[in-house]
């Protein structure tokens, strides 16, 4: 991996964190899309092909989903209006845009590292550690990582634990298994001159 790409990666998280933390909180890391964004720069340091592809899968679908909520406006799904209204700082609103940069950087990783197939087991079984931490340390008006509810407001349709376990099902089998089986169509194996780690 260049270096430039590690350094520059790096930057940008060490720009985000005190920014983020300070309008938002800690809390708001506990998003797949900032873990994804911190992981990605531990990755790229370790040059580590198994990290790379765990977040690839953990986040390519909602990203790619976030990035066509983008471009349309907030039309599609909602829940972006921070990033249109002018109280928020336009750095806020700049930073945010990792959404579209962690992808880029991830399938480049790949390109470079190939896909590791051990990423589909290894990213459930972080899901199913991270999914639990968030609903015990978030609270659900933010509903973070969609623990207490799907879309931007809790679920009251069935108990909260009941729920999550749903949802730690679906996650999983939704989410990453269709990202896996692309990802393995297209990146499987390591490329000449590639890592394994």
């Amino acid at each position: 991996m260049p270096l430039w790409i590690k350094v520059s990666v790096t930057a940008f998280v060490c720009l985000l964190v005190p920014l983020y933390w300070r309008s938002y909180g800690a809390v708001n890391f506990l998003w797949f899309s900032d873990v994804a964004l911190f992981v990605t720069a531990l990755a790229l340091w370790l040059e580590s092909r198994l990290m790379a592809s765990m977040m690839a899968l953990g986040v390519m679908i909602p990203e790619l989903v976030w990035t066509a909520n983008f471009l349309t406006g907030g039309v599609l799904f909602g829940g972006m209006e921070y990033l249109f209204e002018a109280e928020t700082p336009a750095l806020l609103r700049a930073l945010s845009l990792f959404h579209i940069g962690v992808p880029v950087i991830l399938i480049w990783m790949l390109v470079r590292l190939g896909y590791d197939r051990r990423a589909f087991i290894a990213q459930t079984v972080f899901a199913w550690i991270w999914l639990p931490l968030t609903y015990l340390l978030s609270d659900p008006s933010w509903n973070i990582n969609w623990v207490f509810g799907w879309g931007s407001q809790p679920q009251t349709l069935m108990p909260e634990l009941l729920y999550l376990v749903l949802w730690m099902l679906v996650v999983p089998v939704a989410l990453f298994l269709p990202a896996h089986l692309v990802l393995l169509r297209f990146f499987a194996g390591t490329p000449p001159g590639g890592h394994s780690a």
